[in-house]
This record gives structure tokens, C-alpha cells and sequence, in this order.
């Protein structure tokens, strides 16, 4: 089977981080891009198992499903992430609604992000409103990827948002098409297993 050289050492430091927590624990305002097209502006109140408590500038404060959040980040970079994220028009007209169960979901493999993130490889992120987010993946963790944006500018994706995942010549890197082609093993990080 193998493995990749120090995703596990990885997972151990990084896959139980939560971009919430940090929110939550900044105290300042952030940006949410929620289903249905909808942006707000909150501060973080409470992170709740399956959902998130939000405080909007003069309104009532809101109870959201993390389900319905594809993208965080603080309010002061929106100026210069908004610009940036691009629309595929078919995934859009597609009308996809969050996707609760995990089993349904278009997953990632860790071991697949791990070389990706390593190899600083330019990645086009779709998300299931059409949203599509263009950069180097700077972390993840179990529900997230932190994604470095144009200029470096970092943009959390929520991994139930995202429909798909490739590279600038269009290979595919969601776990349907990986567990055939399994591109990791590719990777220089790759070792296999010493068979007898």
C-alpha cells in the first residue's frame, strides 16, 4: 500500500482545527458565503457541533447549519478575495442544495491534498453553487481547506461545499476519480511498502 512521508505527523497537528474556533476566538467580523447566493457579515458567538452562532450588525443573532457555509474569511480581506471568485455557470443552473450526508458528499482524500499542498500545485476549487476559488491549499484539516488566494490572501472552504477539484490542465482530484488513478503515488513524498 504505502504511504505519503509526513501526512500523518500532519494530520496529528492540524486535522482537528477549526476555522470557527479561530473566528470565535478573534472577536472581529467575518465573511460568510452561505446557500442561496446569500454573504454575510457576523461575528462568530458560539461553535456549536452542527452549526455555527452569529452575531449580524443590527439584526437578530442567527443559529446556521455549518452545512450552509462554503467560505470564510476575515472581513477585512474581502476587498480582495470578492474580485477573485470566479462562476461556473452549469454548476450554478445545476440548483444544488447543501449535501447533509457525508456518504453523498464529493470528498477529497487526505492523501491526495497532502502532496497537492506540498507541491504548491495551482488549484481550481468548485464549489456547489458554482463558486470556483483559484490557489495553492496553505492547510486543511478535517471540515476545511485553507486556500492562498492571488497575493497569498487566505480563504477557508468548507469540504461539504465543494462539487469539484482540479488542476490547470483539468485532472481530477475528488476521491471518485483518485481511487482509480491514485496520483499520490506519484508524489515524491510517496513511499511504498517493502513487500517480502
Amino acid at each position: 500500500m504505502g504511504h505519503l512521508s509526513g501526512l500523518q505527523e500532519y494530520l496529528d497537528a492540524a486535522y482537528n482545527i477549526s476555522i470557527f474556533d479561530q473566528a470565535l476566538a478573534s472577536g472581529h467580523v467575518w465573511v460568510l458565503h452561505i446557500h442561496t447566493h446569500r454573504i454575510i457579515k457576523a461575528k462568530i458567538i458560539e461553535n456549536l457541533r452542527y452549526d455555527v452562532k452569529v452575531s449580524v450588525n443590527g439584526a437578530a443573532d442567527e443559529v446556521l447549519p455549518k452545512t450552509d457555509v462554503k467560505l470564510i474569511y476575515p472581513e477585512g480581506l474581502a476587498g480582495s478575495i470578492t474580485p477573485f471568485i470566479k462562476t461556473d455557470k452549469k454548476v450554478r443552473d445545476l440548483g444544488l442544495e447543501p449535501i447533509i450526508s457525508p456518504k453523498k458528499r464529493y470528498h477529497i482524500k487526505n492523501k491526495s491534498l497532502f502532496p497537492l499542498m506540498k507541491e504548491r500545485s495551482v488549484l481550481f476549487f468548485t464549489l456547489l453553487e458554482g463558486e470556483i476559488i483559484k490557489g495553492i491549499v496553505a492547510g486543511f484539516s478535517r471540515y476545511e481547506i485553507t486556500i492562498n488566494m492571488k497575493g497569498g490572501i487566505p480563504v477557508t472552504i468548507l469540504r461539504h461545499g465543494i462539487y469539484d477539484l482540479c488542476n490547470k490542465k483539468g485532472r481530477c482530484f475528488l476521491k471518485s476519480f483518485q481511487e482509480t488513478h491514485r496520483d499520490w503515488e506519484k508524489s515524491p513524498l510517496f513511499i511504498p511498502s517493502v513487500t517480502e
